[in-house]
């Protein structure tokens, strides 16, 4: 299944994901470990609104 990273908005397959996340009863997937870190630390800021975060795509 296709599915977008949150943070990155990355498009990848939920099967090859570096990672995955549970966040109020929904599983999102992360293209590398440090996308889901990202994502765990402050998890409200990428779900629940539609805008563009821009690309701030790292992999540190």
């Amino acid at each position: 299944m296709r599915v977008i990273d949150p943070v990155c908005k990355m498009e990848i397959e939920s099967k090859e994901a570096a990672g995955q996340s549970e966040h109020q009863g929904q599983t999102y997937y992360f293209c590398s470990v440090g996308c889901k870190k990202t994502f765990d630390k402050d998890p409200a800021q990428y779900v629940g609104t539609h805008h563009e975060h821009g690309s701030h795509h790292s992999h540190k």
